[in-house]
């Protein structure tokens, strides 16, 4: 039943907004570590800046941290975490990002 629902809105959502918007919501509506919600609010938190100021590092970082930010941290990364930052950083070279 509720994999129907989800469906259902999945639909809907992909309906009525594009793929940017909808990683705009996920990303400042998800749970990025205990009461930090949305990717600015960890920003300010694990890194004393807003989001802007990021650097490619600090990005990589977060993302590494994803799919299970309540388990992995960007303020206190371990050896696996900065494993995987420099992997996404290593993709990263071969993306080329639009300027929003």
């Amino acid at each position: 039943m509720r994999k129907g629902f989800e469906a259902y809105f999945t639909v809907l959502i992909e309906l009525f907004w594009n793929k940017r918007r909808i990683m705009e919501v996920y990303l400042n509506s998800i749970e990025m570590g205990d009461g930090i919600y949305g990717t600015e609010a960890v920003v300010q938190q694990h890194f004393g800046r807003p989001a802007k100021q990021l650097t490619r590092a600090n990005c990589a970082l977060i993302a590494a941290t994803l799919p299970n930010p309540l388990k992995f941290s960007s303020q206190n990364p371990s050896r696996y975490m900065l494993k995987r930052q420099t992997a996404i950083m290593r993709q990263m070279r071969h993306i080329d990002l639009p300027k929003w």
